[in-house]
């Protein structure tokens, strides 16, 4: 029950407060807070906006893994906007040029997407091992030299080609595509919905039932004392940013393998910075994170709607970044609650237990 309350009343706390905030702010400019509710409820049964939220909230719940992997370890991989990006790009060139039966195709697409992510992360992982580097700092830079790489990668001399406006990689045929479950007008579900879905399983067979996810939350809460039981502390830093990037890796391949079929300039971006507020949302809990990537996601599709009630769609990223922040408050305010309640526990336990007669010492 203790351990319930921990992980769901804070991001409820947060959530309830952000509403507040933004009926407050929806009041004060004269509009109706139950009017843009209704407005953004409604929505989702128009069009593909369900389609949408579900495919988006897929996206975000891989992004907010790969940062829940890092925290685990009490580190803070920043760079999976770059991881991604980059991974994308260098899987879509490959998966343009290569001609393969289908399933394997797109099996190699994902995995040279995963590589690519590892590989990048890996710059990171062994500065901070190796020579104290804060990965921070190391993955901000990587994210900078990501967008350059991959400006270099898509050019018309190197790997791209000219499609009416935007440069885009090499088409990926057919047989690299990862088919979804169509429902007609109202939109297609990407296929890797189902691969996050598993993601989300192994990560909580992970740090639930291996030693490895024991040693990678040993090393996070104290790394001396991981150390003397042991652990290989520079190693667990190697392996948990190499896995975070091979996650964040996949954060681009929904949208590539499923939709686009290509990367272009103009290809998504953000997706890193969100999953780092949705696994916060989360408290890096692999059903918590479901929950905040669909939170986020019905913000994000559901705000068209506010336009038609003359609500401004700037109310949602009020609303977003109130739950970032307010988030890590409820969180300290849950602690110490629990905290002070468990002190008053153990103290009425002391008083309960009777004092035994002083003994006479004999000499």
């Amino acid at each position: 029950m203790k351990r319930i309350r921990s992980v769901l009343l804070p991001p409820a706390l947060a959530i309830v407060f952000a509403a507040l905030l933004c009926a407050v702010a929806l009041v004060i400019s004269g509009d109706s807070p139950l009017t843009a509710l209704g407005a953004m409820i409604t929505q989702v049964g128009e069009g593909t906006t369900a389609v949408d939220i579900i495919n988006s909230g897929a996206i975000y719940y891989v992004a907010a893994l790969a940062v829940a992997i890092g925290f685990q370890m009490k580190l803070f991989n920043i760079g999976i906007e770059g991881q991604f990006r980059l991974a994308a790009c260098v899987a879509a060139i490959v998966g343009g040029a290569l001609v393969l039966p289908p399933v394997i195709h797109t099996i190699v697409i994902i995995l040279v997407a995963a590589a690519v992510g590892a590989l990048w992360a890996g710059i990171a992982a062994l500065l901070k091992a190796y020579r104290g580097v804060s990965e921070v700092i190391s993955t901000i830079m990587l994210n900078f030299i990501a967008t350059g790489l991959i400006a270099f990668l898509i050019r018309r001399d190197t790997f791209g080609l000219l499609q009416g406006n935007n440069i885009s990689t090499a088409p990926i045929p057919e047989s690299g595509r990862f088919p979804g479950i169509s429902f007609g007008s109202s939109g297609t579900i990407f296929g890797m919905v189902f691969v996050a879905a598993l993601l989300g399983v192994g990560y909580w067979y992970m740090l639930g039932r291996t030693r490895f996810g024991f040693e990678l939350r040993a090393s996070g809460e104290s790394p001396t004392a991981a150390t003397a039981g042991g652990v290989d502390a520079r190693r667990m830093v190697i392996i948990a940013l190499l896995l975070s990037g091979a996650v964040a890796g996949l954060v681009g391949i929904p949208e590539l393998v499923g939709r686009d079929f290509a990367y272009t300039l103009t290809s998504p971006q953000g997706y890193g910075f969100t999953g780092i507020a949705v696994a916060l949302l989360g408290r890096n809990h692999p059903v918590g994170i479901a929950l905040g990537a669909l939170l986020w996601a019905f913000l994000d599709k559901s705000a068209l709607a506010l336009d038609n009630v003359g609500v401004p769609r700037e109310i949602v990223l009020i609303m977003q970044g109130s739950v970032v922040l307010s988030v890590v408050v409820a969180y300290e305010i849950v602690r110490r609650y629990e905290l002070a309640a468990e002190q008053r526990r153990v103290s009425a336990q002391l008083r309960a237990v009777p004092v035994p007669e002083q003994q006479e010492v004999r000499s």
